[in-house]
């Protein structure tokens, strides 16, 4: 078996761990008493970021990923996501607070990493929203100047 395919098979393994992750999650959000509307738009928000952003380039559990929200929604969700928006961002932030909330309550991370989280999303959503405002810029066309390299 080559790398890929062992890739593959990480992934495959994931994705059915992280159907019942999101099960999971929708039930701990049903108990919470929300809306079915907001339940399905917090699954849909995390099910992005397991289940594409985290295997994107390497076979990542959800448990291991609290660390690279900064990467996702400051950078791949920006560039990825069509429907990426500033609306969108801190919606993506709020479901991925609430989901690693979840797991800390399942003992599947430690509180430092909640805390980091936290944390990353209070300091970096001005910078992520600034981002997307440079890349959606018609007038800036120097890919340098969006990402602040």
């Amino acid at each position: 078996m080559d790398d890929y395919e062992k890739y593959e098979a990480e992934c495959k393994k994931i994705r059915k761990n992280n159907n019942k992750l999101l099960n999971d999650f929708r039930a701990w959000l049903k108990a919470s008493k929300l809306k079915h509307k907001t339940i399905r738009n917090h699954v849909n928000n995390v099910d992005v970021y397991i289940n594409e952003f985290l295997l994107y380039e390497d076979a990542v559990e959800a448990k291991d990923g609290a660390s690279e929200i900064g990467m996702f929604l400051g950078y791949w969700f920006i560039k990825k996501a069509m429907w990426s928006s500033s609306a969108q961002i801190k919606s993506n932030a709020a479901s991925l607070k609430k989901f690693y909330t979840f797991l800390f309550e399942k003992d599947q991370i430690d509180k430092k990493d909640i805390d980091n989280l936290k944390v990353q999303i209070k300091e970096k959503m001005p910078e992520w929203i600034a981002t997307l405002n440079r890349y959606v810029d018609p007038s800036i066309t120097d890919m340098e100047d969006v990402w602040g390299l």
